[in-house]
């Protein structure tokens, strides 16, 4: 069986990134593939290297605010890309009342602080495979 790849990635100027590489290690050990671009990236950095890499998920986390902004533009270069296929996520500070608009656009779910690690795993497996 092939491993699940994901592609982690922190959007624009937010340069925290404990919570992400917690993120990324309990990927990595529940067997996934992960991918860490680094802080400060743009849109078209992360789609591009999704799309290199080939990715089955993007894994966003924005602690900044900017999510309402980031989150919607990294959907509509998939789009443009014609790479839809990639299922994305996202994670960080998110206000519960910005997440429908969110899922509007594409983003299949939306993981605030404390959410268990075990919880991310398994959406992703079950997505993924579904």
């Amino acid at each position: 069986m092939k491993k699940i790849r994901v592609l982690a990635a922190k959007p624009g100027l937010d340069g925290h990134d404990r919570g992400i590489k917690v993120i990324c290690c309990a990927l990595r050990d529940a067997g996934m593939e992960v991918i860490y671009t680094g802080l400060r990236q743009t849109p078209e950095q992360i789609v591009q290297a999704a799309i290199q890499e080939d990715v089955d998920v993007i894994g966003m986390s924005v602690l900044s605010g900017a999510h309402d902004y980031l989150f919607p533009r990294v959907m509509e270069l998939l789009k443009e890309a014609g790479a839809t296929d990639i299922i994305v996520i996202g994670g960080g500070i998110i206000p519960e009342e910005d997440i429908k608009s969110l899922k509007d656009v594409g983003i299949q779910a939306v993981f605030g602080p404390g959410t268990p690690t075990t919880d991310i795993v398994q959406f992703i497996q079950q997505t993924v495979s579904a």
